[in-house]
């Protein structure tokens, strides 16, 4: 008896690690050690493999012992979302939870060696977020789909006949050449289907981090204003759009406050 019991614990072990290779959970949900989907400590505690996981699971600790789990806490991003009114399209879309799981991918996110570095990247990040957004409410640009932003110009990513690259998403990603080299990054068809940042949150959250550490992260030790330079200088920087900008210094100083961390110098463009 003893025998078979030992058998079946190790054909148990093994069929959890082969379908814990595959969960395939939703984007809420995490994958347990076991390689089944849920949510709570069982599923997103300390063995958690993938997905929204707690501070010991998904991405991993930075500096100071604090994850980008510890510091977005369900609070620190209702207190965001909550402000939108509830007849917003994004009040129904973004989660914390999709956002979590988004990270897991980017691991130099928010992972600079430094607690205050850490969170001085998220209060940046959720700044632009909330300005970009207002507060979690837009998932796509306002009569977006009356502008033109093909560049035919550029023809590793051509526009496709009939797609529309207007803003979408918690950075609204714009552009063909942003749609076509996010999506070959991440694995969508960015030109050929740009909408889906607009109705997969996972892939949503994810073109605001792939545009975040291509465009943004590198930056960050410029200070605050840097990073509005490099998502919108062109038009809000050198008295372009001076409330804008003020508007995107706010959110940050105030998410800093939030976090316990100063916002340290050059905060503006």
């Amino acid at each position: 008896m003893a025998a078979k019991l030992l058998t079946i614990l190790l054909v148990g072990a093994l069929c959890g690690a082969a379908v814990a290779q595959n969960c395939g959970c939703a984007s809420d949900q995490c994958c347990s050690k076991f390689g089944y989907c849920g949510t709570g400590n069982d599923y997103c505690g300390n063995t958690c493999q993938s997905g929204p996981c707690y501070s010991s699971g998904g991405n991993g600790s930075s500096g100071g012992g604090s994850s980008v789990a510890d510091i977005v806490t369900q609070a620190f991003f209702d207190g965001i979302i909550n402000q939108a009114a509830s007849s917003c399209a994004g009040k129904n879309f973004y989660t914390r939870a999709a956002f979590l799981n988004a990270s897991n991918s980017y691991s130099q996110f928010g992972n600079d060696g430094s607690a205050n570095g850490t969170k001085r990247e998220i209060a940046a990040f959720f700044a632009h977020v909330t300005h970009e957004t207002g507060h979690f409410c837009y998932i796509e640009e306002i009569d977006g789909a009356s502008h033109d932003y093909c560049d035919s110009n550029n023809t590793q990513y051509p526009c496709a006949a009939g797609q529309k690259y207007f803003g979408r998403g918690p950075l609204q990603l714009t552009w063909n050449y942003n749609y076509g080299a996010a999506g070959n990054s991440i694995g969508f068809d960015g030109l050929g289907n740009p909408g889906i940042v607009a109705t997969d949150v996972l892939i949503s959250f994810k073109t605001a981090l792939w545009f975040w550490m291509n465009n943004v992260h590198s930056v960050l030790d410029q200070g605050f204003g840097a990073t509005i330079r490099a998502i919108n200088g062109a038009v809000e920087c050198n008295g372009g759009n001076t409330p804008a900008v003020n508007a995107r210094v706010g959110y940050y100083k105030d998410y800093c406050s939030q976090l316990g961390v100063s916002p340290g110098d050059n905060l503006t463009c």
